[in-house]
């Protein structure tokens, strides 16, 4: 029933706990396509370790049904890695699961009962758990504490928390719709499942089991992170991405607004894209969000906000190292 795809770049330290997560699931009608991309650490030397088969590249890959395999290519990004995993899979429904998060040992299991019960949907999403400085808790997804499973507004849900109601190492996507919709873009580095996402739930019903069964690891070197203090040019991030009439959609508006304010931030206090940031923010429609971007933005000089954050960003590294 699934094709979980792992994409694989420098995870050696991680990687091995991701695949033990889903060879021990449950359900176990599944197939698991572990993609390569280019690692230069010993990944490769871990996965290699599950599975004694030769390892096999790109254009000669033929796992069974319910079976494994590796997939080699050079380093082209998380997007590209994806993508050609998804190209050789057999089943009808795709998994993802980065190689530094891991399930719940029930996560297809019940991901499959939730298929059953919704099957209009085209995209399902379960809940899932945040870790971050060794503190495990449940995402704070825009859904209320009563919410069991269902079809949500995934604009409306998103806007309510600005926490991923669909986060890619939990979210479950029919193949025939990730193939129609080309799947993630290979040029963007950051936010491509977003991207990809948004396309989906215009046409498709999306559907949500409140449950946490899979695990977010924020704990990672920030090195291997496509979050961190990188600052990326307009073509990788999808901030920068033109969304066409999606922009006259009100509730994608808001969203893209609030997503826009929070995460322009770093490129507008160091000038990064200048122009593109320039022009974002002329559209903002500031009444609708909080004060503090206003201040940010438009009121305090820079130099005022720059001494801020780096304050802000003192104080959480302070707070970090009192937790461990």
């Amino acid at each position: 029933m699934f094709s979980v795809i792992i994409p694989l770049y420098n995870k050696a330290p991680y990687v091995e706990k991701a695949i033990n997560s889903v060879l021990s699931q449950t359900y176990r009608e599944f197939e698991l396509i572990v993609v390569n991309d280019g690692s230069t650490d010993d990944s490769l030397n871990v996965v290699q370790t599950f599975f004694k088969s030769p390892l096999g590249n790109l254009g000669a890959f033929s796992p069974s049904l319910g079976g494994w395999g590796v997939l080699t290519q050079s380093n082209l990004g998380v997007s590209i890695a994806r993508n050609n995993g998804v190209k050789v899979a057999q089943y009808d429904y795709i998994a993802f699961l980065d190689a530094d998060d891991w399930w719940e040992p029930t996560y297809l299991e019940e991901m499959k009962l939730l298929i059953e019960e919704f099957p209009q949907a085209g995209i399902y999403g379960s809940g899932y758990f945040l870790i971050k400085n060794g503190v495990k808790r449940i995402a704070p997804v825009g859904v209320e504490r009563t919410f069991k499973k269902g079809e949500i507004n995934y604009c409306r849900t998103y806007s309510n928390t600005l926490c991923m109601p669909l986060w890619t190492g939990s979210t479950i996507i029919r193949k025939t719709i990730f193939e129609s919709e080309h799947g993630f873009k290979p040029t963007l580095k950051l936010g491509e499942d977003f991207d990809l996402w948004i396309r989906v739930v215009q046409k498709y019903p999306v559907v949500i089991l409140n449950k946490p069964l899979s695990n977010y690891n924020q704990d990672v070197e920030l090195a291997n992170r496509a979050i961190g203090e990188k600052l990326y040019e307009p073509y990788e991030h999808m901030l920068f991405t033109d969304y066409g009439a999606l922009q006259s959609n009100p509730e994608f508006r808001y969203l893209y607004e609030q997503l826009a304010l929070y995460g322009l931030l770093p490129y507008y206090l160091t000038g990064k894209n200048e122009k593109e940031v320039k022009l974002i923010l002329s559209g903002i429609n500031w009444k609708d969000h909080a004060f503090k971007y206003r201040l940010y933005y438009k009121i305090l000089p820079i130099v005022i906000v720059q001494f801020w954050m780096h304050f802000l960003k003192i104080g959480s590294i302070v707070k970090q190292k009192m937790l461990t």
